[in-house]
């Protein structure tokens, strides 16, 4: 086996052994093995990704799994230049954050259950992204599923402290508090609802195709574009195709599932948000775009596909502004980031869904993905540093932290630089990102996704300086003086601070490279993905001025609002401000998340308990007690009676016990009265037999 491959294999191979390993390993060894498989597979990545840069050809394995039935299904892997680059971040953000989990998890007492679910996690991942066909694709995309349950729900006791949510506050007399046990089962919940659709457009796929090769599929979409466009069922069945990976990503109204995934680990929300789950349904979209925009070519096909790239463009966008509009009223530091994230894979998929209108697709394509990278690093830097700054104050909720920057100067730091980059401030990276997916959406002529981009960038500025400001440079909480007073507070431990200082300096790093790394990596990128046939031969970075200096305008106007109403504690406008009935009205609104928890609740939760406390009263009264416990037996009974009336009685006491005997005796009295002893009464009977035998053999012959 060529390097390049058994680099594709070990890529994703290490990690699940890494799992196994946690579940016979002990202490130390069992961490440290975990986190060091997690740096080889790392590497190995690395080691894929210039084999396949270098190479400017896939590296493909397939190994034959399932021949029966005619299925003909293989465990194989299928890196392009779009997976090595994605199994590159996945790798590489999954071993710092592991890295990190060696002193913040440190003393925990569901390790092995920790270690087990993380590394397997990881691999799942690597497997989705490195999958060959839609099978090995599903099982990664599953296993992510049941990995972040898991994760989710780590500490399943249900301790106070490791709630997402304001103890005791109800929205719509709906409880807006969740413990780790709920969230576990809400992420499940909602991410499996989506992929009902993903299993139903594999089906569809296969059954139309024979097939569940992704290159296979790309290669010949007429054979089932064409068929599902004729009847009229192409776009709804992109769309449900595709309701994987909106749930996988938390796009609305598949939101919900995200935010209340805080009550896990720190480290677990780090995972989740920057380097696997949430960016698979991001990557799914970037892997199956190519092949939509190759069956838009299809005149048949072309109006269904334009129509589902523009609704995903507009739930994209939609997701980005609802979103960031409840992160600048939260006040848990991780929820801030959970609405951060679900904002930002907006952004993503305003990006994807554009691309799919634009003369060039590539634009858009690469747009979206290198948002997924900027966001990958600079939002693992702000989880890690949330992680440590919640370990250091015993407390989640922003209002009980303060002036920390005088305590944990290098913390306060990263997470400065890495929440400009997330505000979009030029040069860090994500100003180049979240620029190029705005004028993505521009330039497909989408208005109202564009302004939902546009004026996100100003929430998102917004609510990251409130945050800082809150956190770092406002006045101390009296929980804070109560911890200085307790112990010393301080900076985290460098194997908890080096990952997230070293992100944070990644993120200013690239931006300051872009401009000149850019040609070389879109070229890169795009040069060998699945699908994608019209690549331009030199790429240049493009800036629409106008729409720049608008974004940026927004940016700046964001961030002076939250310094002026947050850095001076003196000058908190929204004080003043909330106190007017519509404000504080709306204010409740955003904080209650626009109350679609709740009515999700009353409909779906309550709904569905009221409807089988209904069904258990009529059909459990009716039919359970009414039929099995009432009606069948008393016609059990009623049966019973009739037949020992009518059989029992006559047939068996009459018939068997006294007619059947009487009859027995009266043959046996008659063939008694032929013995008489007599012999010429015999010999009669001899003589007599003998004639009849002798005429019947006369007769036969």
């Amino acid at each position: 086996m060529e390097l390049a491959t058994a680099s594709a294999v070990l890529t994703w191979l290490l990690p699940y052994i890494g799992a196994l390993v946690a579940l016979v390993a002990k202490g130390k060894a069992r961490d440290y093995t975990c986190a060091g498989v997690l740096l080889v597979s790392a590497l190995f990545s690395t080691v894929l990704w210039r084999s396949v840069i270098a190479g400017g050809e896939p590296v493909v394995f397939k190994k034959p799994w399932i021949e029966a039935l005619g299925l003909e299904i293989n465990l194989g892997v299928y890196v392009d230049s779009l997976a090595a680059y994605m199994g590159l971040v996945v790798a590489w953000l999954c071993f710092l954050i592991g890295f990190y989990s060696l002193k913040y998890m440190e003393g925990d007492p569901g390790l092995t259950r920790y270690w087990f679910f993380f590394d397997f996690f990881v691999g799942s991942m690597l497997l989705l992204v490195y999958a060959e066909n839609l099978i090995t694709m599903f099982l990664g995309w599953e296993g992510t599923g049941l990995a972040s349950y898991a994760l989710i729900g780590h500490w399943y006791t249900d301790e106070e402290e490791r709630w997402v949510g304001d103890p005791g506050r109800k929205a719509l007399g709906v409880p807006m508090w969740f413990p780790p046990s709920h969230s576990g089962v809400r992420a499940i919940v909602f991410t499996r609802l989506g992929d009902v659709g993903f299993i139903a457009g594999i089906a569809v796929l296969y059954a139309l195709t024979g097939t569940f090769s992704i290159p296979e599929l790309a290669e010949h979409p007429e054979y089932w574009a064409l068929p599902l466009a004729a009847r009229g069922l192409l776009y709804p069945f992109l769309l449900v195709f595709s309701l994987g990976a909106l749930a996988k990503s938390a796009q609305f109204p598949f939101h919900e599932w995200l935010v209340t995934a805080m009550t896990g680990p720190t480290s677990v929300s780090a995972l989740i948000h920057a380097a696997t789950m949430v960016k698979a349904g991001v990557f799914f979209m970037l892997r199956f775009a190519p092949i939509f925009v190759a069956a838009a070519h299809i005149p048949e096909a072309a109006p269904a596909v334009h129509s589902f790239f523009a609704t995903i463009a507009l739930i994209g966008g939609f997701t980005a502004f609802f979103m960031a509009t409840q992160a600048t009223v939260a006040r848990e530091l991780k929820l801030i980031l959970a609405f951060s994230t679900a904002s930002q894979l907006g952004y993503m998929f305003l990006a994807i869904g554009s691309s799919g209108l634009l003369h060039e697709f590539v634009s858009g394509f690469a747009a979206c993905f290198n948002h997924l990278m900027s966001h990958a690093v600079f939002k693992a830097s702000l989880f890690l540093a949330a992680g440590a700054v919640i370990h250091a104050v015993h407390s989640r909720f922003i209002d009980d932290m303060g002036a920390l920057s005088k305590y944990m100067k290098l913390t306060f730091i990263a997470m400065l630089l890495a929440a400009l980059s997330l505000s979009g401030v030029p040069p860090f990276m994500g100003f180049w990102t979240k620029d190029s997916v705005v004028e993505a959406a521009k330039h497909a002529h989408l208005a109202l996704p564009t302004a939902f981009g546009a004026v996100t960038s100003l929430l998102t500025a917004f609510y990251s300086m409130r945050m800082l400001c809150i956190v770092f440079l406002g006045r101390e909480s009296k929980n804070v003086e109560h911890a200085l007073e307790e112990h010393k507070l301080h900076e985290a431990h460098p194997i908890m601070l080096a990952p997230y200082l070293l992100l944070a300096l990644v993120s200013i790093g690239l931006g300051i490279a872009w401009p000149l790394a850019y040609p070389a990596l879109m070229k890169t990128l795009t040069h060998s993905v699945i699908g994608l046939e019209e690549v331009p031969h030199e790429f240049h970075l493009h800036i629409d001025v106008q729409l720049t200096a608008t974004c940026s305008t927004l940016v700046a106007a964001g961030l002076l609002l939250a310094i002026a109403n947050y850095f001076k504690p003196a000058l908190r406008l929204d004080s003043a401000l909330l106190k007017q009935p519509p404000l504080k009205a709306l204010r409740e609104f955003l904080y209650d998340r626009w109350l679609l928890n709740s009515v999700y609740y009353k409909i779906f939760v309550y709904g569905g308990a009221a409807f089988a406390r209904a069904a258990f009263k009529w059909f459990d009264t009716l039919v359970v007690d009414g039929l099995y416990h009432r009606l069948i037996p008393w016609l059990t009974m009623w049966f019973s009676r009739e037949a020992f009336k009518n059989f029992e009685t006559p047939v068996i006491d009459e018939g068997y016990h006294s007619k059947i005997p009487h009859a027995f005796i009266k043959a046996g009295s008659v063939f008694r009265r032929a013995q008489t002893g007599r012999i010429n009464h015999y010999l009669l009977t001899f003589f007599t037999g003998l004639v009849i035998v002798a005429i019947l053999v006369l007769w036969v012959i």
